[in-house]
């Protein structure tokens, strides 16, 4: 289950996300569905608009499939998807 100690790790696509803060002014509130990752970004849809955001430059927010949300800097997650669970898992160890 997805939760807020462990979101590092898990996969992204199908999340809503909303973008919360971006060096990119323009990228600030946009929200949708996750339905691609890169090692540096994320892409996101809504209404058949596909938007891609840059993981660095943003912070974003996830709702949880247990509606609740969390914030995850950009920087923090900037690994293939495939990657991600094997590189932060030591991390999540140690704050879950």
């Amino acid at each position: 289950m997805i939760d807020k100690s462990n979101i590092l790790i898990h996969e992204f696509m199908g999340l809503e996300v909303e973008v919360s803060k971006s060096t990119c002014r323009n990228l600030i509130g946009k929200k949708g569905r996750v339905v691609d990752e890169t090692k540096n970004t994320i892409e996101i849809e809504k209404d058949g608009v596909t938007r891609t955001v840059p993981k660095r430059a943003s912070t974003f927010r996830f709702r949880l499939p247990s509606g609740g949300s969390v914030e995850v800097e950009g920087r923090l997650i900037e690994y293939r998807p495939e990657d991600r669970p094997k590189r932060l898992m030591r991390h999540v160890r140690k704050v879950g």
